[in-house]
């Protein structure tokens, strides 16, 4: 991860992550190569294999959003 410095005002940035709603359930988003592909059942088509979770900096100052998707 780069520094806890945010690129736009140089405020302090804090660690945190984006909730996925679903139908009775939360999760943290994730991040998929490629482009999507439409199915027929969800709506896109995915690979659990090839996700990765996605990580979100916030800017304490301005509100800056920056997301990164670690790998494993």
């Amino acid at each position: 991860m780069p520094s806890g410095r945010c690129p736009k005002c140089d405020g302090s940035m804090a660690d945190g992550f984006i909730v996925d709603e679903g139908y009775g359930h939360y999760a943290v988003s994730t991040w998929h190569p490629g482009q999507p592909r439409k199915s027929i059942w969800t709506g896109i088509k995915r690979s659990k294999a090839d996700q990765l979770k996605i990580s979100t900096r916030r800017c304490e100052r301005c509100g800056y959003l920056e997301s990164y998707a670690p790998g494993q």
